[in-house]
Formats: structure tokens, sequence, C-alpha cells
């Protein structure tokens, strides 16, 4: 079964002054939702972490490059996607082809540091990670009484072993 969901993208130049446009998209549709003010604020860091490495390490200084956000509105989160390679992506299929990030995995994708998705990692419920093509970071947090419920469900699970 395919949940419906709202779909909104944003293009912008990769360039700094341009995070701005994305955190105030973000907080508006956050609000909307039904996110909490910290929820929120973790919403944008995290966001604005992510497109901040697009721009610092997607494109070469000579490069006019642009980064794509995009954000999934279902009823019980919010998905949020950010690709560097300059195209529009249809959100469906790029998120089929995305898989989850591992402590263990590769970490030349995560280019410096590689600290920008630790803190990702830490303020979102689940965080993958696409490296074909661009990077693309895909970001999901759940409303909190969504996530709460979704938690009890697994650990209430009886254990038949």
């Amino acid at each position: 079964m395919i949940q419906s969901f709202d779909y909104i993208e944003l293009k912008i130049p990769a360039k700094a002054e341009f995070l701005s446009v994305i955190r105030l998209t973000l907080s508006g549709i956050a609000s909307r939702m039904g996110f909490a003010y910290d929820e929120i604020e973790d919403l944008k860091i995290a966001t604005s972490e992510a497109c901040t490495n697009a721009i610092q390490h997607a494109y070469t200084n000579n490069e006019h490059g642009e980064v794509i956000v995009g954000f999934g509105l279902y009823g019980n989160r919010l998905e949020v996607m950010v690709a560097d390679n300059g195209k529009s992506f249809d959100f469906l299929s790029a998120k089929q082809g995305i898989g989850r990030y591992e402590e263990n995995d590769s970490v030349e994708f995560l280019r410096e540091g590689g600290l920008g998705l630790y803190l990702i990692e830490s303020l979102m419920d689940e965080v993958r990670i696409h490296n074909k093509e661009g990077v693309t970071v895909f970001m999901i947090k759940y409303l909190e009484g969504e996530r709460v419920e979704r938690d009890v469900k697994t650990i209430s699970k009886p254990d038949n072993s």
C-alpha cells in the first residue's frame, strides 16, 4: 500500500547565502505539520548541515552547481532529501535506491571529517545515504506521538525465542 503524501522541492544555487531559504521553508512546513519547537530546530540543523556539505564539497570553485532539497510530508513524519547533483529527482524512486548509513561504511563519500553526518544522525530518527552521481542524504523525523507509538510496538513485541 502506498501512503499518500505531499511533496515540495526547492532547487537553490550551491551558495551559502541561500541556506536561509531552505531553513525558512522547512520551519514553515514542520510547524504546519505539528512539530514542536525543539524538533523544528533539530530539523533545521540537520538539513542545513546536509546542504552545507553539498555547497562546500560537491562543486569546484568554478562550477555553478545546485542543491536540491525535497520534502515528503506524511501524516506521521517529514522526510527530507538533499541532493548535490543538481538534478530534480522522483522522490519515491530516489528514496528506494538509498541505503541506511552504517557506522562501518566507508567514509570516503562523507567528505571532510564526517562530523556533519554524525550530527545529522544524532538529530534525525533515520538517515540514509546514496553516493552515486553526487551524494544524496535522506532524513526522516517522526512526529513525537508517532515515534513513541512505533517504539512501543517494537518494544512490546513478544519474544518467541
